[in-house]
C-alpha cells in the first residue's frame, strides 16, 4: 500500500500515479495535520505547486486530508519554492503561519512529483520524514476499512497572493539594482523561478533576455538542473551570440542558481568567496561566519579564513538551513546552486535572491575583475562529482564499513597505499591526504554513492581516486 522509498532524507518524493497516489497522500494530509498541531504553534500551513501536469491534483488531494483534520489551508498557487518559506516568515494579507508546504519535483524528471515540508519554521526532514512510514500505513488501513465516510467538517481554505508581497520585498530590497549598468541572460528551464523574477527585473529596470521562461512541467528544452554543464549550453551559446557578459540559470522551482560569464561557469564554493570578500567588507570588524558542504573545495576553505571564518557541514539543504540557524551563520553554501542567505535574509535556500545578491556584486566589480579574481586563485586539480551505484540498502552500510577500515589504515599505515592525514566523518568519509583529498558519501536521494576528489595535480588525484574506490568495491562484495 505504501512505498516507503517516497521518504526522502530531505523531502518526500515519487512517481506521480505509481506511489503518489490519493490514498497516500489523502493519509499524508492527516498525518501531517497531527504534526502541525502537535508541533506548531498555528494550526495552519501556506501551501505552493510549481508547474507539473500533477501538482495540482497532489494539491487537491493534500488538502482534503489537512483541512478534514482542522489544519487551516493558505493557497498560494503556482509559485516558487521560496515563496513558501518567506510566505512562513511573513505577513501575507494578514494572515501569519510558520508552517508551509511546497508541492514539487524539483529538478526531477516531469513524471516526478512530492512534498517540501517546513512546520514550525524549521525543515520537516530526516528521521521525522523516515518515521511517517508506520502513521501513514496505519492511517490508510483506517481509512481502507471505514465501512462509509465520516462526516467531515473542513477547515478553511483562503487563496492569498503571497507572490506579489514577494516581488515587492524584493524590488524594495533591491532598490540599488534600479537601472543595472549590464545586460543579463536567464535560462529558467520552463521552471518556476520566472513566475516570481521577471516583474522584478522589469519594476527595477534591469535589460534582460530570458531563455524558457514558461513554466512547463514536461520541460521540453532541457532538464532544469543547473548543476549539470549540458543544462548550461542553450544559455552559454545565446550569451556568446549577444555577447551578454553576465547569465543566471535556475532550476525547476527556483531554490538553486548558477552564474555565469562569457569565460566561466562560477561553482558554488567560488560563489562562496566572493561573497566571503563582500561580507567581510560590510560588516566592518565582524567576522563573516560561512557555511559550506563537504564536497566543496579546500581552496574555498582555505581562502574564507584567511578574511573570515569557514564551518564544514553535511551536503543537503534540510541540514545546511539547520546549522544555518543553529550558528547564526550569515552564508551557507552548497556546490549544487543552493545558497542560503541568514545577512539581510531569512536563512533558506532562495535562487532569485541569491540571483539578485549575485547582481550587486557587479556593482562593485566587472565581470572581467571578478573573473580575475577567482583565475588568481590557487589551482588544484578536481574531478567532477562521479556517483558509484549501489542499492538503498547497502549504501550506508557500506561507508561504515569504508571508514572502519580507513580508520585501520590510518593507524597502521601500509606502504602500498596514500598516507592518510586526517578523516572527516560528518557525512560519508572526508579523507584527507599529504597532496590533496577524497569524498565517499551516500546519496540520501538516490541508491549512489557520491564521489569527488581533490589534488595538487591530476595524478595525486588520481591516486586518491583509485585508492578509495578500490576500497569500495572490496567492501561491496563483501556485503
Amino acid at each position: 500500500m505504501l512505498d516507503a522509498g517516497i521518504l526522502r532524507e530531505y523531502d518526500i518524493r515519487g512517481i506521480f500515479g505509481k506511489n503518489l497516489t490519493q490514498e497516500v497522500i489523502n493519509a499524508l494530509g492527516i498525518v501531517l495535520a497531527e504534526k502541525i498541531k502537535t508541533q506548531s504553534t498555528q494550526q495552519s500551513v501556506f501551501i505552493g505547486y510549481d508547474a507539473r501536469v500533477h501538482s495540482i491534483d497532489l494539491y487537491e488531494w493534500l488538502k482534503d486530508g489537512l483541512s478534514q483534520s482542522g489544519v487551516e489551508i493558505y493557497c498560494i498557487g503556482l509559485v516558487p519554492t521560496p515563496v513558501a518559506y518567506f510566505a512562513s516568515c511573513n505577513m501575507i494579507e494578514n494572515h501569519t503561519s510558520p508552517n508551509s508546504i511546497m508541492i514539487t519535483g524539483s529538478h526531477n524528471p516531469p513524471e516526478y512529483n512530492g512534498f517540501k515540508i517546513t512546520i514550525n519554521n524549521k525543515p520537516f526532514y530526516g528521521e521525522d520524514i523516515k518515521n511517517l512510514a508506520g502513521e501513514l500505513v496505519a492511517k490508510m488501513l483506517e481509512l481502507q476499512n471505514l465501512k462509509t465516510n465520516p462526516s467531515k467538517s473542513y477547515a478553511q481554505t483562503h487563496t492569498l497572493n503571497a507572490l506579489e508581497i514577494y516581488q515587492t520585498y524584493l524590488i524594495e530590497h533591491f532598490a540599488q539594482l534600479k537601472d543595472f549598468p549590464y545586460r543579463i541572460a536567464l535560462d529558467y528551464g520552463n521552471g518556476v523561478a520566472s513566475v516570481g523574477m521577471q516583474k522584478v527585473l522589469d519594476a527595477l529596470n534591469i535589460k534582460h533576455d530570458s531563455l524558457f521562461a514558461t513554466p512547463d512541467g514536461s520541460f521540453p528544452n532541457h532538464h532544469p538542473d543547473p548543476s549539470e554543464e549540458k543544462n548550461l549550453i542553450d544559455l552559454k551559446n545565446h550569451m556568446k551570440m549577444h555577447n551578454i557578459p553576465i547569465g543566471l540559470a535556475f532550476d525547476g522551482d527556483g531554490d538553486r542558481i548558477a552564474l555565469l560569464s562569457l569565460e566561466r561557469a562560477y561553482k558554488g564554493d567560488e560563489l562562496a568567496i566572493l561573497f566571503a570578500r563582500e561580507l567581510t567588507k560590510e560588516l566592518k570588524g565582524t567576522k563573516p561566519l560561512i557555511i559550506g558542504e563537504v564536497k566543496c573545495s579546500q581552496i574555498m576553505y582555505d581562502e574564507i579564513d584567511k578574511i573570515a571564518q569557514s564551518v564544514m557541514y553535511k551536503t543537503g539543504h534540510s541540514n545546511l538551513k539547520v546549522k544555518l540557524k543553529e550558528l547564526n551563520a550569515h552564508l551557507a553554501v552548497e556546490m549544487s546552486g543552493h545558497m542560503f542567505f541568514n545577512d539581510r535574509y531569512f536563512g533558506y535556500d532562495d535562487a532569485l535572491y541569491s540571483g539578485l545578491r549575485i547582481l550587486e556584486l557587479f556593482l562593485k566589480h566587472t565581470p572581467k575583475e571578478l573573473e580575475a579574481f577567482i583565475a588568481s586563485l590557487a589551482r588544484l586539480y578536481c574531478t567532477p562529482e562521479e556517483k558509484v551505484a549501489t542499492t538503498e540498502e547497502q549504501k550506508f552500510p557500506i561507508i561504515a564499513a569504508l571508514k572502519e577500515k580507513l580508520d585501520s589504515l590510518s593507524q597502521n599505515p601500509q606502504k602500498d597505499f596514500p598516507k592518510i592525514v586526517k578523516i572527516i566523518s560528518i557525512d560519508g568519509v572526508r579523507v584527507v591526504f599529504e597532496n590533496g583529498w577524497g569524498l565517499v558519501r551516500a546519496s540520501n536521494t538516490m541508491p549512489v554513492l557520491v564521489t569527488r576528489f581533490e589534488a595538487d595535480n591530476q595524478t595525486n588525484a588520481d591516486i586518491y581516486k583509485n585508492f578509495l574506490l578500490e576500497l569500495v568495491e572490496d567492501i561491496k562484495l563483501q556485503i
